[in-house]
């Protein structure tokens, strides 16, 4: 199965913890990113912070999505990453600086829907930061690379 990634950093050694979370993928995968984008900057989302570096990667695993999760949170804790997820009192989610944050994109063309994991991940429409690094690795357009289950995404 091919999975997509999005990395981002906004705190501490920015591009080191990329890169940190990418060997760590690649240890806990066993195997090589078969593609990883170019390190772009951009401005936090979702908050006043520090500019983000972004990248996107793509692996081959046979690894299910929920193990995927728990090599990811454990990656992120690794590194330094201690938040939790906050939310307002209307449900909209509260973000914060992190020294690394990894979110699952794609899980090829599965879908998934568990109390802790929503793939594809359902941000991506409006997050230039993860289109436009995965757009580098898909080699085209995300639209056309993921027809049958973008058009879905919300709008």
């Amino acid at each position: 199965m091919t999975v997509y990634f999005s990395f981002g950093s906004n705190k501490g050694e920015r591009q080191s913890n990329i890169q940190k979370a990418l060997e760590g993928l690649e240890n806990a995968l066993v195997a090589p990113p078969k593609a990883v984008s170019e390190i772009i900057e951009t401005k936090s989302w979702g908050f006043d912070g520090p500019d983000f570096l972004n990248c996107a990667a793509s692996f081959k695993t046979d690894y299910a999505p929920e193990k995927i999760l728990s090599v990811c949170k454990e990656i992120e804790r690794s590194l330094g990453r201690t938040d939790s997820p906050e939310y307002t009192p209307d449900g909209r989610r509260i973000y914060h600086s992190r020294t690394i944050d990894i979110d699952i994109l794609f899980y090829g063309t599965h879908r998934v829907k568990t109390k802790d994991l929503t793939i594809p991940h359902p941000l991506i429409k409006e997050r230039d930061f993860v289109k436009i690094p995965l757009s580098q690795i898909v080699g085209q357009d995300i639209r056309d690379a993921f027809p049958e289950i973008f058009i879905n995404l919300q709008d």
